[in-house]
């Protein structure tokens, strides 16, 4: 996949995701579920709304990076840069099925049935090998360990679906204002929609 179809902002790239394969150590993964996320000062479910820290300082640079972050300290989540540099733009890597190195994908997914090997952003890097180790990998360099390539079908634009993100609260979980969740109609492997639970406070 070019950066040239990275480099556009995060909204209209995502729903072009699906049906693409990402590629990583042996599997191949059909996307089926995506996020979007705008950047500094304009989406409020994004990890860079309000400016830069160490941990995002990837999602302001160059299209076509690797974003890669620990989830309630358990989990990796892998988002590929979008948008112009300095944005801060990011799609979320939700879901998505895997169509080869399925023996690969058993090992590492031993005790998981097949349709929920990549059904969720941890599982999907589980899936991978994607890791704290691709943070800011470049997906569109020659020989690059993790690659898009384009689907193998063309995925009908009726076949889209989009709503509010999974597990974002406040604002930024307000579908009507962000509908940046896109997945494909009747996939099996999209994952459960959950609402934000909101935390409570404690004294």
């Amino acid at each position: 996949m070019p950066r040239s179809f990275f480099a556009r902002p995060a909204p209209v790239v995502a729903p072009e995701l699906l049906g693409c394969l990402v590629t990583h150590a042996g599997v191949t993964v059909r996307l089926t579920e995506v996020e979007a996320y705008t950047g500094e000062g304009t989406d409020p479910g994004s990890h860079a709304f309000r400016g830069r820290t160490p941990r995002t300082e990837v999602m302001f640079g160059e299209a076509g990076h690797l974003y890669v972050y620990f989830s309630y300290g358990m989990h990796w989540c892998a988002n590929v840069v979008c948008g112009d540099e300095g944005e801060a733009q990011a799609v979320l890597l939700r879901a998505g099925e895997v169509v080869a190195g399925h023996d690969v994908a058993a090992l590492r997914r031993a005790r998981v049935r097949e349709r929920d090997w990549a059904r969720g952003p941890a599982r999907l890097t589980s899936t991978l090998g994607v890791d704290r180790s691709h943070d800011g990998a470049d997906v569109c360099a020659p020989g690059a360990a993790v690659t898009f390539a384009p689907p193998v079908e063309p995925v009908r634009p009726d076949a889209v679906r989009t709503g509010p993100r999974v597990g974002v609260s406040g604002p930024g979980g307000d579908g009507t204002a962000y509908p940046f969740r896109f997945w494909l109609d009747a996939e099996p492997t999209v994952s459960a929609y959950r609402p934000a639970v909101a935390r409570r406070r404690t004294s």
